[in-house]
């Protein structure tokens, strides 16, 4: 089982030497299954390893075992461990969450505090092939799209999934022949949520009555429908480069004409792509918005609609314009720019609280605007440049970076590079330098999107 989860790590590129990896560690078994693997990797590769427990302040004697547990096991293991007491119950009544949603969120802030603490690269979580399947069904009951059918991704930016290949049993498996012990929460038995229900109920109903594989069968279409999801989000996008017009006081205009060149399946794509922008947020745009914003094509001239986050959409002669209180700042000389073939979008947005920090797509990251100190170029290689590879400072030169990613010869001077004069922010479709990734300190985002193809670069 190793040997696949080693393989599985190699084919999405989710560690190397220089990594500081930190692990989200429950004392389930799926965690300490997740902390054994790495502990493992991490002799063989050379990364370094820190957990993360998070006590949920829930379960009381419960709770304070499995902390006690997740301690345990570390000094055993010679890990490093961090762990954090928090009231979740708290939280989830000051924000109108459920305390599944509350709990989430509180673990992914204690990951991320130690992430930027310790100038960490990768936050290792447990998921594995059952909680995929019950994501699936999950999202299919409530209604989703084709990102929700393709499931939890194996890395998304700093988050990575090491064990999405294998499945509950064959965790519990590998635990039982080391003669490994893990903690089992009680209130996993329980139905008092939906994913609960679905974990004890649905999925057990569809491996006996219909095919005991089910769950590795539902992996393997989720993987192709992310594929598919990627290919269609990057196509959308590129028809979004072609119909729709940034401005950098933060509007959008939205050509008519050239929208009805764009291919039916990809309309809904180019007008959420066009909202999520508007408003610099994608949580709770849903829909329902991009139906409206549909419809208002169809309306007279002037007529207006209220969207979230403060966002208003006008029917205007061109087609549709957004605009969104404020502004992105004030220096955003540019926030549209295409290269002669290549299309690449630029904007400078102000940060703020509710702001989320990672976008999802591999072609399209945020960086500390801050910090640019020349002006950033699209474009390819060029001698000297290098990459910072680690939050201490450690950079590598790009033709070594291209090396050690067996990256092919001929692809090399093809791909594009975001640079702040020789430093590489980001090797497109790759990696983004560890120096500019954004922080506490951050208080304006550049935000980069590049849309495949090829050209001779540009400038912003």
């Amino acid at each position: 089982m190793y040997q696949r989860v080693r393989a599985y790590i190699r084919r999405y590129h989710m560690l190397n030497s220089e990594d500081r990896v930190i692990a989200g560690v429950s004392g389930g078994a799926d965690s300490i299954c997740l902390l054994f693997m790495l502990t493992e990797l991490a002799e063989e590769i050379g990364f370094s390893l820190t957990a993360v427990h998070v006590h949920h302040g829930l379960r009381g004697e419960a709770a304070d075992a499995d902390a006690a547990y997740v301690g345990r096991v570390c000094r055993e293991q010679g890990v490093k461990l961090r762990t954090f007491c928090e009231d979740v119950e708290g939280y989830a009544r000051r924000h109108g969450l459920t305390l599944e949603e509350a709990g989430r969120d509180v673990r992914r802030e204690c990951f991320l505090t130690v992430l930027r603490e310790m100038n960490g690269t990768k936050i290792a979580l447990a998921h594995h092939q059952n909680d995929n399947a019950e994501t699936l069904i999950w999202n299919l009951c409530r209604g989703c799209g084709l990102k929700g059918l393709g499931g939890i991704a194996p890395v998304t930016d700093v988050w990575i999934r090491p064990l999405l290949c294998l499945r509950r049993e064959e965790i519990e498996s590998y635990l039982g022949k080391r003669g490994i012990s893990y903690c089992t929460d009680a209130s996993n038995l329980e139905d008092a949520y939906t994913r609960n229900r679905i974990r004890n109920h649905v999925i057990p109903y569809l491996e006996d009555q219909v095919n005991s594989r089910t769950v590795a069968h539902m992996s393997e279409a989720m993987e192709q429908l992310r594929l598919t999801g990627e290919y269609i989000e990057q196509e959308a996008k590129r028809y979004e480069g072609l119909c729709v017009r940034y401005g950098p006081d933060g509007t959008a205009v939205l050509d008519e004409e050239g929208f009805w060149q764009v291919p039916e399946a990809l309309k809904g794509y180019v007008l959420y792509g066009m909202l999520c922008r508007a408003a610099a947020r994608r949580k709770d745009i849903e829909a329902q918005h991009v139906r409206l914003l549909a419809e208002l094509l169809k309306k007279q001239t002037g007529r207006r609609l209220d969207l979230p986050y403060g966002v208003q959409a006008r029917r205007c002669y061109e087609g549709i314009e957004l605009c969104r209180a404020g502004s992105y700042g004030a220096d955003a000389v540019r926030a549209d720019m295409k290269t002669e073939n290549v299309p690449v979008r630029m904007q400078i947005l102000e940060r703020t609280e509710d702001m989320v920090i990672f976008p999802e797509t591999p072609y399209t990251k945020w960086f500390d605007y801050d910090i640019i100190k020349s002006t950033v170029q699209i474009r390819h290689r060029e001698p000297g440049d290098r990459i910072t590879i680690s939050g201490d400072g450690k950079t590598q030169k790009i033709k070594q970076y291209f090396i050690n990613e067996k990256i092919p010869q001929k692809l090399r001077d093809g791909i594009w590079l975001a640079a702040d004069g020789k430093d590489i922010m980001w090797v497109v479709g790759y990696r983004q330098s560890q120096r500019y990734q954004i922080t506490d300190k951050t208080r304006r985002i550049l935000e980069i999107e590049v849309y495949g193809g090829q050209g001779s670069g540009g400038e912003y």
